[in-house]
This record gives C-alpha cells, structure tokens and sequence, in this order.
C-alpha cells in the first residue's frame, strides 16, 4: 500500500512517517515504478508500535531499541537460549515501563478531572446560576 493509505490506517501524517523513515524506525517494504513508497501489514503494524510508544513519551532511540529486540524475536531464525532470554528481558522492561507510565498519566488524568469538577463547582454553586 502506498503512504497514504498507511497514514489513514495509522492516524498519523504523511510528514511523520516520512520523519520515522529518516530516522531509520520504519523503511517501505518497496518503491514502485514510480518511486512511490510502498508498505505491507508488518510495516503498518511496525508503525502502531511507534504510534502507541509517542504518547508514553518514549524516545526515538528507545523506540528503535524496542523495534529492534522485536525484529530479531520475530526473524525467520530467531536467537536461542541466553541471546533470546536477553530479548525477552529488554521487551519486558519497556512493558514495565510503559505500564508505570499509563500509571503516571492516570494520576495526571485524575488529578485534570478534580481540577475541572472544582471549577464546575465554582461556576454552578451556590448564588450562581
């Protein structure tokens, strides 16, 4: 599929894949005859990692940190024994940490909501309509 479509797919902007390709996070499966870029499914899935990494504020290194230790997971001879112990463990620490992070954001989340329900409050309470 063309860049298009994987941005309507991923709900991110043609401009940000293209920075991801240059950044050397994500590179089109293929060019067509024309020089347009072309992406498959794991592309697209590659894309929603980094997507769902952004909001928990993951650096680009981080990123290319994770995507790696998945790609080398999922290869077609993947390492054994200690080398994918190794894997494993780096792909489970991103997971604690993006948990810790969701934990962090539903803190901040709460405390938006208090603040918003004290200013309701104030803008419908008593002598006020």
């Amino acid at each position: 599929m063309q860049i298009g479509e994987v941005a309507a797919r991923t709900g991110l902007s043609l401009r940000t894949i293209r920075h991801y390709e240059e950044t050397g996070l994500v590179t089109p499966s293929a060019r067509s005859q024309g020089g347009f870029r072309l992406y498959t499914e794991t592309d697209v899935a590659r894309l929603m990692v980094i997507r769902r990494m952004k909001p928990l504020g993951f650096s680009l290194d981080q990123m290319r940190d994770l995507l790696e230790a998945i790609d080398r997971l999922d290869a077609a001879d993947p390492p054994a024994g200690d080398d994918r112990q190794a894997l494993l463990d780096r792909v489970r620490a991103y997971e604690q940490d993006a948990a810790r992070k969701i934990e962090e954001l539903r803190v901040q989340l709460s405390r938006a909501e208090d603040f918003a329900a004290t200013l309701r409050t104030r803008l419908t309470g008593p002598g006020r309509s």
